[in-house]
């Protein structure tokens, strides 16, 4: 499915813009997808981690490939936020590509972008065009991450957190959605399984009928490391079904059952089955999707060589 995203926010307007590249450089975009249909052949998690990557890059100091740096036990990757991200050597296979066919020209961030985009393509989900022309920034700092949305954060912290970089109630509802796709270890369950506030034991809004299975496959002595989908019986297609879940009390993660905790998020959930408001047309979630991908995507851009570089590497600052 192809969607096209035409959309303004109340920021400054983006100076990004779709075909940055196509004189610069126009095999970009061609280059980066085979790389990532590549590596979703190979490895079909891949697409979550992509995905994943670039919603962590955008949400800490913007979108400017921050999160790909390694500088020791400062880097960003490293803070506790940005636990289990992966994905960075295809977005360094990629560059590599890209500065034999046009050095110096193409992004770090941009490929994070791109690559996402990518990745929500080859599993089912929407195809939309990419707004380039970011630079790479110059600092990476994981102290710079403590406001990273948490799966613990009450459902008031997460639209504050959200607020805070230009995104609204549905924004967190669509981009949540984007957990359609990939896995969570078992230690993020934990909590919500044994300990949930304030009386302790499983997280009462889990539905009777899946609790068993959640306990079953993360036991209080079990493997905390062990991976589980977080949508469940729906894990390499990016679909609804995330959001169906969600509203049914089969939520995997903390953070995505909050959702139902606030009268406008749930709101938002119940519109795409036509439970909100029938005399009003059921909205698309793919295509409100794609509008909160380009969005965030223009979270804190640098644009201009004073603000920002275009890296040889990724994973080093020039």
């Amino acid at each position: 499915m192809i969607i096209s995203c035409y959309i303004s926010i109340g920021l400054a307007e983006s100076p990004l813009r779709v075909g940055f590249y196509n004189t610069t450089c126009p095999d970009a975009e061609s280059i980066v997808r085979s790389f990532v249909r590549d590596a979703a052949d190979f490895n079909p998690r891949v697409p979550a981690f992509l995905l994943r990557l670039h919603f962590h890059d955008c949400f800490v100091q913007g979108c400017d490939g921050s999160i790909l740096i390694d500088n020791g036990p400062i880097s960003e990757k490293l803070a506790d936020g940005h636990q289990g991200l992966k994905g960075f050597d295809v977005i360094e296979n990629v560059k590599s590509q890209l500065e034999f066919v046009c050095p110096g020209v193409v992004s770090c961030a941009d490929i994070v972008a791109i690559a996402a985009r990518d990745a929500v393509a080859f599993s089912f989900g929407p195809f939309y065009e990419v707004e380039t022309g970011r630079r790479d920034g110059f600092v990476s700092n994981r102290s710079l991450a403590d406001t990273m949305p948490d799966f613990r954060d009450s459902i008031h912290l997460l639209k504050h957190k959200f607020f805070e970089k230009g995104l609204d109630e549905k924004d967190l509802v669509v981009l949540s959605g984007a957990h359609t796709i990939g896995t969570t270890a078992c230690f993020f369950l934990m909590d919500r399984l044994y300990d949930f506030p304030p009386r302790g034991g499983p997280d009462p809004s889990i539905d009777p009928d899946f609790l068993p299975e959640l306990l079953e496959t993360c036991p209080p002595n079990g493997d905390i490391n062990f991976r589980l989908p977080i949508d469940h019986n729906s894990v390499e297609t990016f679909d609804i079904r995330i959001l169906e879940n969600i509203r049914n009390g089969f939520a995997v993660l903390q953070s995505d059952a909050k959702l139902m905790d606030d009268s406008v998020t749930k709101g938002i959930v119940d519109s795409y089955f036509g439970f909100s408001n029938r005399s009003v047309k059921r909205p698309s979630f793919e295509a409100d999707f794609v509008n909160s991908m380009v969005k965030m995507g223009r979270i804190g851009v640098k644009i201009g060589p004073k603000r920002g570089e275009i890296r040889r590497v990724c994973n080093m600052f020039n």
